[in-house]
């Protein structure tokens, strides 16, 4: 299972951020991993320079008494996971984070989801970061639910195994696959750490279906339409239970196999089964992980209210350079 060994908390040291803190301290004990706290804060003025480092450290110390409120809260000692804090100050945040993490070599990033009028959706560094951050991202949101009750669900598109037909062997993309697994794995152990039960939502659908009854050149009865659309299902659903199958996973599952455009379906998903932590891969050639640069990930993204993680395939080159 995919476990992180270097996380990078993210704070602007201005604004009240305890819900991203108490995730990045409970991750950081899970995973028995190192933590540091990055402070963003924008260029300081010129006209004020005598009083930035005055500035500076009233944020580290901010942020090291909301550190310890959430140790206390949540009972994390600094021996369990102590924390290292630093600060940058500049333009363009998103590029300085990834920059940091680069140079510091981390597995993870977490902060706090840039808050949204109506609580859904991200906004410009949040995605930014999605787009460029060459490791996981984590954005969080409140999560109302005591540990053992949270849940968790993963998306997953297995048509980057799909077979071309019933009898045909899968035809293996090894980026979605090697990233689908990861997925599935990560948020088992994040699932084992909660309620236990893994939400998996993938979605299907037959493009083609109203080409094919509105044509006036193809004419597919009612019935040959039902069969192509039975068969699409069970490509699908064969695809999904194979790479369920080779991510090794167990404990409780809870498979949502929807028909529809996974836009709408995910977040209906996610809402209906109040789930608090959504886990879905970015950056790749197929499927839901190129979504991330289009509208159809934009339309997902701004539904969503809850904490995301987000993942990038294996190879993932970030388009910042350290220096």
């Amino acid at each position: 299972m995919q476990r992180f060994n270097n996380i990078l908390f993210v704070s602007y040291g201005v604004t009240d951020e305890s819900e991203a803190l108490k995730q990045a301290l409970s991750l950081a004990r899970n995973n028995k991993a190192d933590l540091k706290a990055l402070i963003i804060c924008p260029e300081f003025p010129k006209e004020m320079l005598d009083y930035k480092d005055k500035y500076e450290a009233s944020l580290i110390q901010q942020l090291q008494a909301s550190i310890q409120a959430t140790r206390d809260a949540i009972k994390v000692s600094e021996t369990d996971v102590p924390v290292q804090i630093e600060i940058e100050n500049g333009a363009t945040p998103a590029i300085r984070i990834v920059r940091h993490v680069i140079k510091g070599s981390h597995d993870l990033v977490i902060k706090e989801a840039e808050a949204q009028e109506g609580g859904k959706g991200f906004k410009a560094v949040d995605l930014e970061l999605l787009r460029k951050c060459p490791c996981a991202v984590w954005l969080a949101r409140p999560i109302g639910h005591h540990r053992k009750e949270m849940k968790v669900a993963v998306a997953i598109d297995p048509e980057s195994m799909a077979p071309e037909g019933p009898t045909q062997p899968l035809t293996l993309r090894p980026e979605g696959r090697d990233l689908s697994v990861r997925l599935l794995q990560l948020s088992r152990t994040l699932a084992d750490t909660c309620n236990g039960e893994l939400n998996i939502i993938s979605c299907w659908d037959y493009p083609y279906e109203n080409t094919l009854l509105n044509s006036p050149w193809i004419k597919v009865t009612k019935e040959e339409l039902s069969g192509l659309l039975l068969e699409a299902e069970k490509n699908h659903r064969r695809a999904l239970d194979s790479i369920i199958q080779e991510s090794k996973i167990g404990g409780a599952l809870k498979v949502h196999h929807l028909r529809g455009r996974v836009d709408l379906m995910i977040p209906e998903s996610i809402e209906k089964e109040g789930c608090d932590i959504l886990v879905m891969g970015t950056v790749a050639r197929t499927g839901i992980y190129s979504f991330i640069f289009g509208n159809t990930a934009e339309n997902i993204l701004q539904k969503v209210s809850c904490s995301l993680l987000a993942l990038k395939p294996n190879g993932f080159v970030s388009p910042v350079k350290a220096y």
